[in-house]
C-alpha cells in the first residue's frame, strides 16, 4: 500500500514501500532502495551499501525488471567480495 507525499510543486507523490528499488533520473539513473521521506525529499540508499542520498520525488521512478536484476546482481557480487553483509 502506498501513502501520499506532497512534492515541492504541490502535486502528490505515492510513497513506495521501504526497500523498493527506485531509479534517480537526476543522477544518471542511479538505483537505490527507498528508505523514507526527509522533508520534501525521498531518501535512497545505494544497493551495494554506502551513504544514503536525497532525491526530489519528481526525479524518482520505480526500477524496471532489468534495472532490478542488475542491482540485485551487483549486490550479490559485492556480498561475495565481502563488501556487503
Amino acid at each position: 500500500m502506498c501513502a501520499e507525499n506532497v512534492s515541492l510543486n504541490g502535486r502528490p507523490h505515492h510513497l513506495p514501500a521501504p526497500g523498493t528499488l527506485m531509479v534517480d533520473t537526476s543522477r544518471q539513473g542511479r538505483v537505490g532502495e527507498f528508505r523514507g521521506v526527509a522533508g520534501p525529499y525521498w531518501s535512497l540508499r545505494p544497493v551495494c551499501g554506502g551513504t544514503e542520498w536525497e532525491a526530489e520525488p519528481e526525479h524518482v521512478r520505480p526500477a524496471d525488471a532489468i534495472e532490478r536484476l542488475r542491482a540485485e546482481n551487483a549486490r550479490c557480487n559485492a556480498r561475495s567480495r565481502g563488501e556487503v553483509l
